[in-house]
């Protein structure tokens, strides 16, 4: 775990960490969730709509920008205020996702940043991106 603090951020600065996504993280979503929409449950069904097999859940992706600001950039010194995220892609069951974030604004009146960040997965197609607001202190 990263711990910037406010003073160590600077504009551009980067951070990135690599995940594969697992059967049992999606069951563990479902289950948490409840969200039992069948494109993310069966092969058959997303097959049958044009995808390769069942969907990994988009707010599951999302969740790793919450990885990527509360354990790398700035890590344990935040709390994350704000995302707005997209989903420009499907990801599937066994995908290798790279997680990146870069300081795109810093407000030191309000001790915020700004993070541009996205997903990529092993082709390196973006499949998410996302503009994070993170508070973060000295």
């Amino acid at each position: 775990m990263n711990h910037y603090k406010l003073s160590d951020i600077s504009i551009g600065m980067k951070e990135s960490f690599t995940i594969t996504v697992t059967e049992d993280m999606q069951k563990t979503f479902c289950q948490l969730t409840g969200d039992v929409n069948p494109m993310h449950m069966t092969d058959e069904y997303a097959k049958d709509h044009g995808f390769d097999s069942k969907l990994v859940y988009g707010m599951l992706t999302a969740s790793f920008y919450s990885t990527l600001v509360g354990v790398y950039l700035p890590g344990e010194n935040c709390l994350f205020h704000e995302v707005n995220s997209s989903f420009t892609s499907p990801v599937y069951v066994g995908d290798t996702l790279t997680i990146e974030g870069s300081v795109s604004e810093i407000d030191d009146r309000f001790g915020r940043i700004k993070i541009k960040a996205s997903v990529r997965n092993q082709d390196g197609k973006k499949v998410s991106r996302a503009t994070l607001v993170v508070g973060c202190r000295e």
